[in-house]
């Protein structure tokens, strides 16, 4: 029979799966989207009669918008409430996809995925910063981890089900597809996300000059990354778009240094747990989402593949990191990050290991091993981090935190994957050139296809590089101190300090006694005191 600490935890657990299933919802949405919309492209070109160059924007605008509304999602949540924003945010989402589907020229789609970004920016931080506050310290990892799961899933399920809604269906099918996800997500947390008070005990005015330059710091940024792609990073849009990224984000580091309520909170990095936990995110993340789109390419370029073979071959890492994910949230609760962030990083790299001796002749089921190592790998360490992320900041800075790690990841996401495209591109004429020799004139159809795939491994062997530095970063993260639920029976509760949060799927706090305790009635027998723990 479960003791009163073990059916308080059962409690807790039960009353965070409503609103985590409103918010993963979400979630799933917006992330399913990029990936759909990125196979749809080629059918959009033929659809509306245009090229590459303002179909590009179709892509291009939603990530800007997206970087330009990020950095608002703490100061927002704080003002007018998380349940709110977030809320609103995906009734802009699904009305942004409801204008893509009905979009009369590529033009006009064009303005509906900046509409459409408006809200998707938001989502993600706003619905992470909401599950961190109602989770006890003890559970965080598992939770976070159940929130993962789908985050993690859906960019695997995007391809599959845009190359099935391509081939049977219309095109509008890919957009129209996000309505009855968001109004089931809306109205899922219209009756179960709580109304969360802000986190912060006074909001100062708002800083409007940190306004002007942090969304054109990070959307000038993501648009010169971008552009590298194609123009080259000596292009004149690569280079004007990082130059003003670059002045931008000068001043905006400035000023958000230099005033007592900064839209974004850069002072947090002054925490050495902070800034290392930071680091080591940018150097994992770089590397293994910067190489996202070769497993992809190469299938579908080299081997000769089709979207939706591809997505049924790629398929098995999402599986992999949704398994392994409720693993990694329980040796982060357990043990602390390192544990599950050096063992994910560890079969990451065996992943790229095995993907650097790429050939002509790799098939299809040929990559299912290295990709369910890559998939578990990043199961272990995605969530993971961004838990021990938000344990290392001040808890009424979780909202601003998780706009700022949002903001960052969107900005280094874009930089590995233009760093492994650079890589490419460079690394292809040489290989060409190497197989031409050894021909002694024209290669034959198979050595082109082995000197392509062998540029594919070399980036893959330049992006365990980068892995091995963040593996060695890992090794410097700490365990954060919380409170748990681990102590002998009947053993004296330590002083603790205590948040009062609304009470999840009930009533709102009636009063709090000396013990931390906070009132909540009684229903289905649950304790009628349940302790309300926040400290990290």
């Amino acid at each position: 029979m479960p003791n009163h600490e073990e059916a308080t935890d059962i409690a807790t657990i039960r009353s965070i799966v409503p609103p985590l299933v409103a918010i993963v919802l979400g979630a799933f949405m917006v992330v399913l989207d990029n990936t759909v919309v990125n196979v749809a492209l080629p059918t959009l070109g033929r659809v509306f009669a245009t090229d590459l160059s303002l179909l590009q924007w179709v892509i291009t605008a939603y990530i800007l918008a997206q970087a330009a509304v990020i950095p608002f999602a703490g100061w927002l949540a704080d003002l007018f409430g998380a349940k709110r924003v977030f809320l609103t945010s995906l009734v802009f989402f699904s009305l942004g996809s409801v204008l893509c589907a009905v979009a009369p020229s590529a033009e006009a789609l064009v303005a509906a995925r900046v509409f459409q970004g408006l809200g998707g920016g938001m989502v993600l931080p706003i619905g992470m910063s909401v599950i961190y506050r109602l989770t006890p310290p003890d559970r965080r990892g598992a939770v976070m981890a159940m929130y993962g799961v789908p985050v993690m899933v859906a960019p695997a399920v995007g391809p599959v089900l845009s190359g099935w809604l391509l081939q049977f269906a219309e095109w509008w099918f890919v957009f129209i597809i996000n309505v009855p996800i968001g109004a089931a997500a809306l109205l899922v947390g219209l009756r179960v996300l709580p109304s969360l008070p802000p986190a912060r005990a006074t909001l100062g005015r708002l800083d409007t000059l940190g306004v002007v330059l942090g969304p054109l710091a990070f959307a000038s940024l993501s648009y010169g990354i971008s552009q590298s792609a194609h123009a080259g990073w000596s292009g004149a849009s690569t280079l004007g778009g990082v130059a003003v990224g670059l002045v931008a984000l000068g001043l905006f580091v400035w000023r958000e240094l230099s005033v007592g309520e900064p839209l974004l909170e850069l002072r947090v990095f002054r925490r050495r747990d902070f800034a290392l936990t930071i680091v080591t995110q940018w150097a994992g993340f770089a590397s293994m989402f910067g190489t996202f789109f070769l497993v992809p390419l190469f299938l579908q370029q080299v081997r000769g593949y089709g979207s939706f073979q591809t997505g049924l071959f790629t398929f098995p890492q999402a599986v992999a990191a949704a398994l392994f994910m409720p693993i990694g949230g329980r040796l982060f609760d357990g043990f602390g990050a390192r544990a599950p962030v050096v063992a994910g990083m560890t079969m990451a790299a065996a992943a790229m290991g095995l993907l650097s001796g790429l050939t002509g002749a790799t098939t299809g089921d040929d990559l299912r091993a290295p990709l369910v190592l890559m998939g578990g790998g990043m199961g272990l360490i995605v969530m993971s981090l961004n838990t021990h992320l938000l344990n290392s900041a001040p808890r009424e800075l979780v909202g601003r935190v998780t706009s700022l790690s949002s903001a960052l990841q969107n900005v280094v996401g874009s930089l590995g994957i233009a760093g492994a495209a650079t890589i490419l591109q460079s690394r292809l004429p040489v290989r060409l050139d190497e197989a031409a020799r050894a021909a002694g004139g024209q290669p034959a159809p198979g050595a082109l296809q082995d000197a392509a795939a062998f540029a594919f491994g070399d980036v893959y062997r330049a992006a365990t590089f980068m892995l091995a530095v963040a593996w060695l970063l890992a090794w410097t993260l700490r365990r954060q101190p919380t409170a748990t639920s681990s102590r002998p029976a009947g053993a004296p509760t330590a002083p603790r300090e205590m948040e009062r949060e609304p009470v999840v799927g009930g009533r709102a706090p009636t009063g709090s006694d000396a013990d931390g305790f906070v009132g909540t009635g009684r229903a289905n027998g649950a304790p009628s005191r349940v302790p309300i723990d926040r400290t990290r």
